[in-house]
């Protein structure tokens, strides 16, 4: 049968306007970073994508690099749009990004004019698109002078290739720089990436108030620290300290670091919640970030994620033991 969007799809979802653009974005949005290439079959990457568009989920977050292949979350997302979301193309904010490696040669990542456009011609051809609605700049590049990555985005939005252009894991300065190029070009920034959790909260060091200075929108990648903020992990941690297998740091399972879960979990379970919905929650408190872009491998991934903005805004008390929780609690990623 063809797919048809669902009636209710704006029914329960919020949207926040990114920075000082006319642009809303969905406070939750899909990250095709993992679990969308090769090693996983098409037919549950299709599922997760269509019910996210039917739980007004209208981003989806793309790299010219997403895999694994690199390029194959591009090739599959196409076959998923042309196949079912086609019809709702002026519905949906594509975006994708350039600057890691991709292929072989001086040209193949970072930052240069040719890198950029090439890298954007390809992602195009992999998704069968003409266009798409945001295209980042994935990481600043050292070598290459912040004028000629700027000038390159400016480009490619005057080309119609994309209708915005964003930059993602660029400091406080470096934003404020690129950001200014930009505006001076015609071609505003749009929104910036960056990681950003409970357990990574560098953005708060100046990111966030250049990006309010500019009038730019945020959307926080890894909001849930790269699946430590979930209920799954707390168990697993519990039960490597009580039978160690060495999949883990020593550092992510000594008794602190679990009670401080716990305290979290806490929080979670008197909001009635998990501890991946409180971690959105948090990350959205007090609007300075516009959206979080989750990622997924399963549909009800998806769906207890979404629920999280049907939650009431935490309270000061909340806030207060979530940050008692949060003092030396440690990233460790797994």
């Amino acid at each position: 049968m063809p797919y048809i969007a669902s009636e209710q799809r704006y029914d329960d979802m919020n949207y926040a306007r990114s920075g000082k653009s006319g642009i809303k974005l969905p406070q939750i949005a899909l990250g095709l970073w993992q679990n969308f290439g090769g090693n996983r079959t098409l037919d549950i990457q299709e599922e997760m994508i269509l019910r996210a568009f039917d739980l007004g989920i209208t981003h989806f977050d793309l790299a010219n690099n997403y895999g694994p292949p690199p390029g194959s979350a591009e090739e599959n997302f196409g076959v998923i749009y042309h196949k079912h979301l086609r019809p709702y193309r002026d519905e949906l904010l594509i975006s994708s990004k350039a600057g890691y490696h991709m292929w072989s040669g001086p040209y193949g990542e970072w930052g240069s004019r040719k890198n950029l456009i090439a890298s954007l011609d390809q992602s195009l051809r992999r998704m069968g698109l003409d266009y798409v609605d945001i295209f980042y700049h994935h990481r600043p590049d050292p070598e290459t002078p912040l004028e000629e990555t700027m000038t390159a985005l400016d480009h490619i939005v005057r080309q119609g290739k994309a209708l915005y252009v964003g930059l993602s894991n660029y400091n406080a300065e470096q934003t404020r720089e690129a950001v200014t190029i930009l505006r001076r070009l015609g071609t505003p920034c749009l929104v910036h990436q960056p990681n950003y959790s409970m357990l990574n909260r560098w953005i708060e060091d100046g990111l966030q108030d250049v990006l309010q200075e500019h009038g730019v929108g945020s959307i926080a990648f890894c909001p849930l620290g790269r699946g430590q903020l979930t209920n799954k992990y707390v168990d697993k941690i519990k039960a490597e300290r009580a039978n160690p297998t060495g999949n883990l740091k020593t550092e992510s399972y000594t008794d602190e670091r679990i009670a401080k879960f716990e305290a979290l979990q806490a929080v979670a379970e008197r909001r009635e919640q998990t501890i991946s919905q409180l971690a959105l929650n948090w990350v959205l408190r007090g609007n300075r970030v516009t959206s979080a872009l989750i990622g997924a491998s399963r549909v009800s991934q998806i769906e207890e994620n979404v629920a999280a903005l049907k939650a009431p805004e935490l309270t000061a008390e909340e806030l207060n033991d979530i940050e008692a929780a949060l003092v030396g609690i440690g990233n460790y990623p797994w």
